[in-house]
């Protein structure tokens, strides 16, 4: 799947235009739910290798995701938000990011990277 290109601004959730909240949004793509763009938010990114992984966190629908951007093909990105973890794949594209987890606050997810070359690491609040 591509990266959300937009910034956000963590707007109040909008029934209308999100398609799920908390728990609800686990497992689901955020972009396909409407969770991404003008309702996310970076809150975390770490620097990988020569990957940036960062945590986008959607205070309307309540869940957060990670997105790896600079990228190799086989590079791994994960998300976990207490007890719920998500994994995506780098492919072809250099830039993947993981199916959303239930994420009250923001400073409840954490993603971290694992590149083909070995190296690993996490994020940290911005």
């Amino acid at each position: 799947a591509a990266p959300s290109a937009g910034a956000g601004t963590g707007a109040p959730r909008s029934p209308s235009v999100v398609g799920c909240g908390g728990a609800g949004c686990a497992g689901q793509d955020p972009e396909t739910m409407g969770c991404g763009g003008r309702f996310a938010d970076t809150v975390a990114r770490a620097t990988v290798g020569g990957a940036l992984v960062e945590v986008r966190w959607s205070a309307a629908c309540g869940a957060a995701w990670a997105r790896i951007t600079r990228a190799s093909a086989g590079d791994t990105v994960r998300i976990t938000a207490g007890s719920s973890e998500q994994e995506g794949a780098v492919g072809a594209e250099a830039e993947a990011y993981t199916p959303m987890v239930a994420a009250d606050q923001a400073s409840d997810a954490k993603a971290c990277a694992t590149l083909v070359s070995g190296a690993t690491g996490c994020t940290a609040p911005d």
